[in-house]
């Protein structure tokens, strides 16, 4: 059960006592969980319960015994304790994770989807760079979330918006009750950004700062190569993108494709020159490590095959920061979808690949067999759970519109 799951678990138990008259009280629209506490209990901690309390003219304790037989009721719930005031802790499970991986897997770069809702929304956005790719993003982050959008641009809509993957549907759009994107803009036009960082870059650096900060574009340097000459970095340290090879601890890494070149992180040729930030080939850069990760998972699964055998969620894996991280992109993008926020999923997939070069790199978490040892469920296993944050790493790269390639 992912945290998104278990939130709508505990709103729908606050409906039924609210339906059965044990409770009166206003649905909430969200409920919000989160892991314990130090010196809590359980996966999960809510305090919906002291939020109805009021409300419900009764104590939190009270509510909280309310709901939590309900909750404990659900599919995947192994047990509800009340602690403190009124704290629900919920225990899933313990297949719950090995559940989660195989969803994850077989929703591919779909999973934290949603089914059509037949509404269509509108997205107004000021007449600039930023606002075109942060109102393009939206559309494509509410579509996953059951809402088709059209976009709508306030002024005359600049035709290298286009370079940047923004569709545009409608100009001059003067009249509207309100202007829906209108972020802190970009010092530079789409025809210098493209030139200077390329469109991975260009739209990272644009969406993953929040609306009312400066974008990551505007970063000073002494001298911006284009995107088609950026220097060679280290990458982050640890195993190769192309991960251990069937013969030996590592391997070297493999240089992108010729298709790939034109993106934020590739590098034909060193320069003496000092890059943009977001053009480096370093963990320094949250896009690249973002990218790197995303590369690692599909190294793992290439180097899996090669000493045949295949990611399988057999057992669970020791591993609450990944699984967390995996569960929570349901949650994600509906909050980006609600607040109209994609550096929030920017962030989130910060999160996800640094959990995951964490896992990977960790004595304890070997994904791939060492020396004479045979694949076991435990190797299956983990390797399933690197392929699952691999995906939530495509499919999220995917909604901002940036590429995901299998080789860095």
């Amino acid at each position: 059960m992912t945290p998104a799951e278990l939130s709508r678990t505990v709103r729908h138990a606050v409906c039924r006592a609210v339906e059965d008259g044990a409770l009166r009280v206003d649905a909430p629209r969200d409920v919000k969980v989160e892991r314990p506490r130090p010196g809590g209990r359980g996966d999960y901690a809510t305090g919906i319960a002291l939020r109805l309390a009021r409300q419900a003219g009764r104590p939190a304790a009270e509510v909280a015994a309310e709901l939590g037989h309900r909750i404990a009721a659900a599919p995947g719930i192994a047990a509800v304790d009340i602690t403190g005031p009124g704290f629900l802790n919920i225990t899933l499970e313990p297949d719950t994770q090995q559940r989660l991986v195989r969803d994850v897997l077989e929703r591919g770069e779909k999973y934290g989807w949603t089914d059509l809702t037949g509404v269509v929304e509108e997205i107004t956005y000021r007449a600039d760079v930023r606002a075109a790719v942060i109102a393009d993003t939206l559309r494509r982050i509410r579509l996953s979330q059951g809402t088709p959008s059209r976009t709508l641009c306030e002024g005359a809509a600049d035709p290298g918006w286009a370079g940047l993957g923004v569709r545009i549907e409608a100009e001059h759009a003067h009249g509207r009750p309100r202007t829906d994107v209108a972020p802190v803009p970009a010092a530079d036009d789409a025809a210098t950004l493209l030139r200077r960082l390329g469109v991975d870059a260009t739209r990272w650096g644009l969406l993953a700062a929040a609306a009312h900060d400066r974008p990551l574009t505007d970063h000073p340097t002494a001298h911006e190569p284009t995107a088609h000459e950026p220097p060679t970095h280290r990458p982050p340290t640890g195993p190769s993108p192309t991960g251990p090879s069937p013969t030996g601890p590592s391997a070297t890494p493999t240089s992108a494709r010729p298709a790939d070149r034109r993106s934020a992180t590739t590098h034909p040729r060193a320069t003496a020159h000092t890059p943009h930030p977001l053009l480096l080939q370093h963990e320094r850069n949250p896009l690249f490590r973002v990218r790197y990760a995303h590369a690692r998972a599909r190294a793992l699964t290439r180097n899996a095959a090669q000493l045949g055998f295949a990611g399988s969620p057999d057992e669970h894996v020791d591993a609450p920061a990944l699984t967390a991280a995996v569960g929570g992109h349901p949650a994600v993008l509906a909050d980006v979808a609600r607040l109209g926020a994609p550096d929030r999923l920017a962030r989130h997939l910060e999160v996800t690949a640094d959990a995951l070069l964490s896992f990977q790199s960790s004595a304890q978490h070997s994904v791939l067999p060492v020396g004479d040892e045979k694949p076991s469920a435990a190797h299956r296993s983990r390797l399933a759970l690197a392929e699952a944050a691999g995906t939530v790493l495509a499919g999220g790269l995917s909604l901002l519109g940036i590429s995901a390639p299998d080789h860095l």
